[in-house]
């Protein structure tokens, strides 16, 4: 039987490897398409670019969003809450500025969150003081929380903010870093706290894979069990008026 050529074995691992590469769906191909999208004066122009190169990464982001974050006071179908967290995005394209140095990835993935979370709470409302509480059982089991829990995670944001420069040196970690202290930022906002729904979320923020994410968690984790001993003892995170830490 004759041998498979060097090239042709070649040939085939990179077809293997091209087939694994994961596709990114809201990449910098998006992000320029924004740019011009809001750079260009043309309605025909703008049409094209949306219709062409942003109108799928917003599809996608969309559904992603909903999926993720299980917002569960809305009556209408999947797709009616996808079209309207999409028409939201675009009637909100313009206010993306990216000289501010935020992605675009990001700064809609806000914009979505914040227009679902907006109408879910109104739907919440509109259910708590129309309907019997049965419908809110759900909640029958949320424990309350201690009344310093919101000056201490607000401690230590500031605290995480500040030196996160320090306490990573690759821009990998830093971002994935970033990324969580942003969550952590925006979690009353947030319903859903689902440990995989949170990875999925920081994984599209930074494209990254799971196992690095894991890494920043683990140093984050050891970082947070000292400054909860800290707070525990003295009350604050910070020791003096200036408002230096350790």
């Amino acid at each position: 039987m004759p041998k498979k050529k060097v090239n042709d074995v070649k040939a085939e691992i990179k077809k293997i490897v091209k087939k694994k590469k994961r596709k990114v769906y809201f990449g910098q191909e998006v992000q320029n398409a924004v740019v011009e999208y809001n750079s260009s004066t043309n309605d025909n122009e703008r049409n094209l670019i949306y219709g062409t190169r942003i109108h799928a990464a917003f599809d996608k982001l969309a559904e992603n969003i909903i999926n993720t974050f299980k917002f569960t006071y809305f009556d209408m179908p999947f797709e009616d809450v996808k079209h309207e967290v999409v028409a939201f995005m675009v009637m909100n394209i313009h206010k993306y500025d990216h000289t501010k140095g935020s992605k675009a990835f990001s700064y809609f993935s806000v914009v979505a969150k914040n227009y679902l979370i907006l109408h879910n709470n109104n739907n919440y409302k509109k259910l708590k003081s129309h309907d019997g509480m049965d419908v809110l059982d759900r909640e029958k089991n949320l424990k309350d929380m201690d009344y310093d829990y919101g000056s201490f995670t607000t401690e230590i944001v500031e605290y995480f903010d500040k030196n996160l420069n320090t306490i990573f040196k690759k821009d990998r970690d830093l971002k994935i870093g970033y990324a969580i202290v942003d969550l952590i930022k925006a979690r009353e906002e947030i319903e859903n706290f689902n440990k995989k729904a949170l990875y999925i979320l920081i994984r599209e923020m930074t494209d990254v894979e799971t196992a690095h994410i894991t890494s920043v968690v683990n140093v984050l984790k050891k970082h947070y069990k000292k400054l909860v001993n800290k707070y525990h003892k003295n009350g604050t995170i910070m020791i003096d008026s200036s408002g230096s830490f350790f």
